[in-house]
């Protein structure tokens, strides 16, 4: 297992108990308790006590939060194995669902010994798990399934009679990262998933809930149980969190000089030189945003160990690359026996089992407090061991002349901002999705394939009955049925008894491989090197022979190009010009952050985790903000341009940019706030006070939003149902947008 209970703040004692009272370690199977005493406990962790006690002693579904590295797993597992040892009757007596297989694998180790002692089978059940384990599960289904939600939907769709063997009989559901699900369309999925689940059992499974990072634990509640969450028992570690030792690093761009022969070392060059000085000979993750930086910063960083003639320690991590390479990775900084640095995207933000790591990097400013806890989760782990993050912030060059937006620094103000509110606790709470259509589509398709038909409302009933899924009413629930069955779409049609079947088009979506996935994939190239596959990159990439390509470290020529496979055949290259991979994308901050950065502008001391730099560029950014006195007023007028601070969410900030849009004004939505063009301030406080004095409604900025087709199957909805979905998740933000109107119309 992974930690030892001694690191606990407040703890159970593993002597047997001398009073009346039964300790929550005497309520364990007696095989557990002897596996804990081998394992030289000397205590269960608080965390452990309690949800011991509240899984073996109530009927409550259960969330149980606490930081990461503090025993979620052991507080879930160990009472539910305790329950199910020696159950009789078919079918899996608990399921383990993970967004990821790599967490499958890894908790499969933590658990294979233990439930051999104890002769509970435990299979894993995923896409690249042995095929030969699932189908002696599958002829005698019993024990323990760690899964993945596209593994359940495939065994739904594919096999429903061993759907209904295998998950048909289940005591225990539990949800691993939590978080991960409460918001994105695979939330979405998963929550219709545990309700067919449900459907399949005389008694509803029990929900286990395990997270490190949830901001709201009713919502949290209220997802595992939706309708019932003030009946799920919550169990929080109060634990403490280990010394956090902090450095946020600020690099400036060169300026652009016409005909230098001899250009300047970018800031990006700058961040690798002080990477490899600093993580060299320990093991660490940098989190660097995109494949893009990923792949940019990796190879950078194996080119200065090669110059400097040091094995290279540095290794990118990313969704595109093979599954092997990326298990390779993940084995090494798990073992420990090699100092190990994995430049990542997001995918080793999820608690997947790399051992214990000196520090976290992130280049970049933290936009979402969720992320940056879950990644500071990873160091520190071990007993009197701080964690260290180091922020690397590369931020453009500015003159007099540059955009308002730029002088103000918000990348160093934002992570100042982020910092405090990481010291406050403080975690977004998940919004409403936008892809509730695309899941409900995708979910009608699949019961009707798992069913063999359906009717309506059965339908609607299985899909929409609860959860998040509930927004979509049943008048908009035909409309979309309407809409699948016409002519132009064709997914579904109906049989004379009124039931749905799905269509030669619906059955070419529900028979393709990528079905159970409700994540848009793209297509995409497959690399190969001397018959070795490295890895995909989207087909959207210029790829062409002699070009020269940055892919999982490394630099690659390309030899040759299968346009009907969607292969490329590359060679290493050690030099070339790496065209771009792909663009980064800004993730969305909440309005906290943005408040929060306000009062960062408001105050005059520079924190000690800055650097020189870094705390120039503070100073820099306050001076631009007392420059324009955007205390006293939202506006900074540059030319014929004016930008206008809202100091709100991303939300609330796009809102107020159709508003202005609807009212045929030209603005631009930026990181704080709007950017308007060929507009005086008085000409946006007249535009303020004209749209917030005309009353209108979230329709008519409905009528005025585009790009509404995001998510995986929107194209086979019709985009009024997409604009009406829209208006339900916006219709409390009218008040609030108007708000903002009215301030700015008064505004100095």
């Amino acid at each position: 297992m992974a930690t030892r209970a001694t690191r606990a703040p407040k703890a159970t004692s593993l002597k047997p108990s001398d009073s009346e009272t039964v300790g929550s370690f005497d309520l364990l199977h007696p095989e557990i308790r002897r596996w804990i005493w081998e394992q030289q406990w000397q205590e269960l962790r608080d965390v452990q006590d309690r949800a011991i006690r509240t899984i073996l002693q109530s009927e409550a579904d259960v969330l149980i939060a606490a930081a990461t590295a503090a025993g979620k797993t052991e507080a879930a597992f160990l009472p539910v194995l305790t329950a199910i040892a020696g159950r009789d009757g078919e079918g899996f007596g608990a399921i383990y669902i993970s967004p990821l297989k790599a967490l499958i694998n890894d908790q499969f180790r933590r658990l294979d010994l233990l439930c051999e002692r104890m002769e509970i089978d435990v299979v894993r059940w995923h896409g690249d798990a042995p095929q030969s384990a699932k189908q002696r599960a599958r002829r005698d289904p019993k024990g323990v399934a760690l899964i993945t939600p596209e593994s359940i939907e495939a065994m739904m769709v594919r096999r429903p009679a061993d759907a209904r063997r295998l998950l048909g009989n289940v005591d225990f559901i539990v949800i691993d990262e939590l978080h991960a699900f409460l918001r994105g369309p695979r939330g979405l999925h998963l929550a219709s998933l545990l309700q067919r689940i449900d459907v399949l059992n005389a008694k509803r499974p029990r929900r286990i809930g395990l997270s490190a990072t949830i901001g709201d634990l009713r919502q949290g509640a209220e997802w595992l149980a939706p309708g019932r969450g003030d009946t799920v028992s919550v169990v929080e570690s109060p634990g403490g969190s280990p010394e956090l030792r902090l450095q946020i690093r600020g690099y400036v761009h060169p300026p652009e000089v016409r005909g230098s022969a001899s250009p300047k070392p970018d800031a990006i060059d700058e961040i690798v030189d002080h990477l490899f000085s600093s993580l060299r000979e320990t093991s660490n993750l940098v989190f660097a945003g995109s494949r893009k930086r990923v792949e940019t910063i990796a190879d950078r960083l194996r080119v200065k160990s090669e110059t400097c003639g040091v094995p290279n320690e540095f290794f990118p991590h990313h969704g595109s690359l093979s599954k092997s390479l990326r298990e390779e990775l993940e084995a090494r900084l798990r073992e420990g026996g090699l100092p190990t640095t994995a430049v990542a995207t997001t995918t080793l933000e999820l608690g997947v089992d790399i051992g214990a790591v000196k520090s976290v990097a992130q280049i970049g400013p933290p936009r979402s407090l969720s992320s940056l806890r879950q990644r500071l989760g990873r160091s520190g782990r071990r007993k009197d061991t701080p964690a260290i993050l180091r922020i690397y912030l590369d931020v453009p060059y500015v003159t007099a002349d540059s955009p308002a937006i730029d002088r103000l620094r918000p990348d160093i103000v934002m992570s100042v901002a982020a910092i405090n509110l990481l010291i406050r606790k403080f975690v977004e709470p998940a919004g409403e999705d936008p892809s509730v259509a695309t899941v409900v589509l995708h979910q009608t398709l699949s019961i009707i394939a798992q069913r063999g038909g359906e009717t309506p409302a059965r339908l609607y009933d299985a899909i929409c009955g609860a959860g998040p899924l509930a927004m979509l009413s049943k008048a908009d629930y035909v409309a979309m049925l309407r809409h699948a069955a016409s002519p132009e779409t064709a997914l579904i049609e109906q049989a004379p008894d009124g039931n749905l079947m799905l269509s030669t088009e619906g059955e070419r979506i529900v028979e393709g491989r990528d079905f159970y996935a409700i994540f848009e994939t793209d297509e995409e190239w497959r690399l190969v090197a001397a018959g070795r596959t490295l890895g995909t990159i989207p087909i959207s990439n210029a790829v062409g022979v002699g070009t020269v390509l940055a892919f999982a470290g490394r630099r690659w020529i390309v030899e040759a190009v299968d346009d009907r496979a969607k292969v490329v055949e590359v060679v290493s290259s050690p030099a070339g010009k790496v065209p771009e991979f792909d663009s980064l994308s800004g993730e969305a901050i909440h309005s906290e952050l943005a408040r929060e950065m306000l009062v960062v502008y408001g105050q005059s001391d520079v924190p000690r985790y800055l650097d020189e730099s870094a705390g120039r560029l503070l100073l820099e950014g306050r001076s631009a903000f007392r420059e324009f006195d955007l205390a006293s007023t939202p506006f900074a007028y540059e030319g014929s341009n004016t930008f206008v601070a809202l100091w709100e969410g991303a939300e609330a900030i796009s809102l107020t940019a159709i508003a202005f849009t609807m009212a045929g004004y030209d603005c631009e939505p930026e990181e704080i706030g709007l950017v308007f063009r060929g507009c005086s301030p008085d000409d946006v406080r007249a535009a303020a006070s004209k749209i917030a004095n005309t009353p209108f409604t979230v329709a008519d900025l409905a009528s005025f939003v585009k790009n509404l087709r995001n998510a995986k199957y929107d194209d086979y909805v019709s985009e009024n149902l997409l604009r009406n979905l829209w208006q339900k998740r916006h219709e409390g933000s009218i008040c609030h947008v108007t708000n903002i109107l009215r301030s700015l119309a008064f505004s100095a």
